[in-house]
């Protein structure tokens, strides 16, 4: 059997394969030994020949019409985000790998995040890497929101040191490290060093990373909670928010934000007080980080304080 050497062909297979005859309708035979849909399947639900699907998951046809493209979302039972990643793979546009060469956060997003005293915000790129952040981030995630450090991997060593942590058969959250996974397929460029190093990396290391990033979820990064701990105050909600920034393609801002009434809020307004006495917060160095997912464990806690 040919396996595809395109973006594109490999994602319509592992799309095809996550699918199940009753999500789309079809019975399942008893003697059906394939997993997820034949190619056949997929092009009848995409109207199109069996033998011109079959060109495009081999890579032998590797820029369909956007016709083709919408009625292949469609078959597959892609979301809004899916169908534009797939089009993208479609219609792949040269200057997309330049977006790696420019690595620098402009001078008016690095002023904007200073500005920002109560606000923790930072800036990272396609690959998940921490391009800048503001004092305010810092304090929050002294050891991750640091320039440098990628998301991804940090959000790893987080899960693995929590694991420990806790008690045996605990079942570990990976909640956010899903949402980090499909955030770096819909934003990287496939043809990236940086991004086939750290998938290479991730995929030797983590036998749950090899797992997710095979079933091809694209999805930016747009908004949510995350509880974090943050030392001498403990377990913290936070909203955040993730924009791309327009100027600067290839990079997103993520701010947080308390919501009003919480405890997080004078979290937030006594590290913001801190900062701008200038004075030492006796934190024991302000060690924190993320705890990802966890947001119903948080919310309890929220309530029991």
């Amino acid at each position: 059997m040919s396996v595809s050497s395109s973006p594109l062909g490999q994602f319509l297979r592992a799309r095809r394969e996550l699918l199940q005859p009753e999500d789309v309708g079809l019975p399942r035979e008893a003697t059906r030994r394939v997993p997820g849909l034949r190619r056949e399947e997929v092009a009848a639900r995409a109207d199109i020949s069996p033998e011109y699907y079959l060109r495009i998951e081999q890579g032998r046809d590797r820029r369909p019409s956007e016709q083709v493209v919408r009625s292949l979302a469609k078959a597959l039972l892609l979301d809004d985000n899916g169908l534009s990643y797939l089009s993208r793979l479609a219609r792949p546009r040269p200057y997309l790998r330049a977006v790696r060469a420019s690595v620098g956060v402009s001078e008016s997003v690095t002023r904007l995040l200073d500005r920002w005293k109560q606000t923790p915000a930072y800036v990272t790129d396609a690959n998940l890497d921490v391009l800048a952040s503001n004092s305010m981030a810092r304090l929050i995630a002294p050891t991750i929101l640091v320039p440098g450090t990628n998301l991804l991997e940090a959000a790893y060593d987080q899960v693995t040191m929590t694991t420990v942590m806790h008690s045996a058969g605990q079942p570990r959250d990976d909640e956010m490290i899903r949402e980090y996974i499909a955030a770096l397929r819909f934003n990287g460029d496939p043809h990236d060093a940086r991004l086939q190093d750290l998938v290479g990396r991730l995929s030797t290391s983590h036998l749950s990373f090899r797992r997710i990033w095979a079933e091809y979820d694209a999805k930016p990064l747009s908004a949510g909670v995350s509880t974090m701990l943050i030392e001498p105050f403990g377990v913290v909600s936070l909203n955040w928010q993730t924009l791309g920034i327009p100027l600067s393609p290839g990079q997103f801002l993520t701010t947080y934000m308390a919501e009003p009434g919480s405890r997080a809020v004078a979290v937030l307004d006594s590290l913001s007080r801190g900062l701008s006495s200038g004075r030492e917060l006796a934190m024991g160095g302000l060690e924190s980080a993320l705890v990802l997912g966890g947001r119903d464990r948080e919310a309890r806690d929220e309530r029991a304080s």
